[in-house]
């Protein structure tokens, strides 16, 4: 599917339109004033699964954040998040693909170090991109980042980076950068794929077809990349049709 294109900027007050009040964001609006950004490179939607992340390059750390793999689903989350985040630097070639690389691993490192009974009872309920969970697990993550990283030789510079995509990776409303931006569809991607649907739907408590329903309604447009939008629709379409979500509903 090609999304139309439309033009970022517009009229709307600083209330309405965040980027406006957000220097970085506006400079990332400026380069890239079409959204969804067209890809100058090659798009794959071919499932997921047939490319998975590099091999070997992150196991290093990978190995620090094992703990943190093992609450809310990251192990299954980060993996694939990671194999969309390399499809989209393939596709983004301008972007610095180590930085999105690494800040996608460690996004949702955070979810550990909060408090495990609130994440599914305030992260998942309600306006849920405001919940004050969220912005702790940000924070939490940005340490972790800064906890493992420097041990496995990032210099600090790069560490704050990292750190700038993983703090409001959740609950800011706009991306800062071409790197932000492919981290959070990234974040989205992974919902599409059928482990991502059968994992995230339970946290929501909806049954797959209106946990598909909503993907397509709400996920879909948030989507920044125009090869986000291209990977999203084939995804979806494929697991709808596997789910059989027309019919089970």
């Amino acid at each position: 599917m090609t999304t139309p294109k439309t033009p970022v900027a517009g009229t709307a007050s600083d209330s309405e339109n965040p980027t406006a009040a957000n220097p970085a964001a506006a400079d990332f609006a400026a380069a890239y004033p079409v959204r969804p950004v067209p890809a100058t490179g090659p798009v794959d939607t071919t499932p997921i699964a047939t490319t998975p992340a590099a091999l070997e390059e992150l196991d290093g750390l990978w190995q620090a954040v094992v703990h943190e793999t093992r609450t809310r689903g990251n192990d299954i989350h980060l993996p694939i998040s990671l194999a969309f985040a390399e499809r989209l630097c393939r596709a983004y070639p301008d972007a610095d693909a180590e930085l999105v690389r690494v800040a996608t691993l460690l996004h949702d490192t955070g979810w550990a170090h909060v408090d495990e009974s609130r994440i599914l009872s305030e992260g998942f309920a309600g306006d849920w991109r405001k919940a004050a969970i969220r912005y702790e697990h940000e924070k939490q993550g940005c340490d972790v980042a800064r906890r493992v990283l420097p041990g496995l030789g990032y210099t600090a510079e790069f560490i704050e980076r990292v750190c700038g995509i993983i703090d409001g990776h959740d609950t800011r409303p706009v991306a800062r950068s071409l790197e932000d931006a492919l981290m959070r569809d990234a974040d989205r991607l992974w919902r599409f794929d059928q482990a991502g649907i059968a994992l995230a739907s339970t946290w929501f408590k909806m049954d797959p077809a209106t946990y598909t329903d909503r993907l397509a309604a709400e996920i879909v447009p948030e989507l920044i990349t125009q090869a986000a939008h291209d990977m999203a629709t084939a995804d979806l379409n494929r697991s709808t049709a596997l789910l059989k979500t027309a019919v089970i509903r």
